[in-house]
């Protein structure tokens, strides 16, 4: 039976180092959680569908006979891999993780009064940055829920993806029908501005997903409104082996 490289996808960069491996003829396959995240890759590829707990990716790196992990999983992703991590120890399977690069400010940048960062979603809420604010939730639908308190303090404006789980999410967590809009990122600053002004938002939150995310677009608009960006850093993790460059993902699979 061949070894494979087990991918772990579902975001824009997993898509060129997909491609990458598919170049250099290298064996692997692709698990993302949701069926539009297949639509992505190219027609030819092993692709898994759905959600895995700590035992199905035990079984699936064993029947699948993989032979090393690449984890290119989203940054905010944390339950991911970790189990994967686990599986790597448990299986005694090299792991790779791929950041993606963080948004790196310029000089001109730095110390802008506008940009506050903060490490976690719990210490935003548990401050007093949102009261009586129109608030732009540009964070998905995955982290909604946390802000249903804030719902009759402070008037919340989310974005999520064009999906009905999506939307389901974002309306469980209080969200009205008015203040949603679903649209798939990154958007150009034009789009992203508008959208902003629409609202009439007086605070926008989002995360350091860097450039792949758009975070660069969300930071020129804050700065073009001077509307505050709270931006969420991302989660520390302690990753067995960890790259930003995909030739060094290639060289890791050969």
């Amino acid at each position: 039976m061949a070894h494979k490289i087990w991918l772990i996808g579902g975001t824009r960069d997993s898509i060129e180092i997909a491609d990458t491996l598919t170049l250099n003829t290298i064996g692997f396959m692709v698990s993302v959680t949701t069926q539009t995240a297949q639509a992505l890759y190219s027609k030819d590829t092993q692709i898994v569908i759905g959600c895995m707990n700590q035992e199905k990716m035990q079984s699936f790196c064993e029947q699948e006979n993989i032979k090393a992990i690449v984890d290119a999983s989203h940054p905010y992703a944390v339950e991911v891999s970790q189990t994967a991590i686990a599986i790597s120890t448990q299986l005694n399977i090299p792991y790779l993780r791929y950041e993606r690069k963080e948004y790196q400010t310029s000089n001109s940048q730095n110390g802008n009064p506008l940009i506050t960062e903060l490490d976690s979603f719990k210490t935003l809420l548990a401050g007093d940055y949102l009261r009586g604010q129109r608030v732009f939730l540009a964070i998905g639908c995955k982290a909604l829920h946390q802000f249903k308190p804030w719902q009759e303090q402070a008037t919340l404006y989310g974005r999520v993806l064009p999906k009905i789980e999506s939307l389901k999410t974002a309306l469980n967590a209080g969200f009205t029908s008015d203040r949603l809009i679903a649209i798939r990122p990154p958007l150009n600053l034009a789009l992203e501005k508008a959208l902003w002004q629409q609202w009439k938002v007086s605070l926008v939150i989002t995360k350091a997903s860097g450039k792949a995310g758009g975070e660069h677009i969300k930071r020129q608009a804050a700065a073009e409104l001077n509307i505050p960006l709270i931006i969420i850093t991302r989660p520390k993790v302690a990753y067995p082996q960890e790259t930003k460059d995909i030739q060094e993902v290639l060289y890791f699979c050969q």
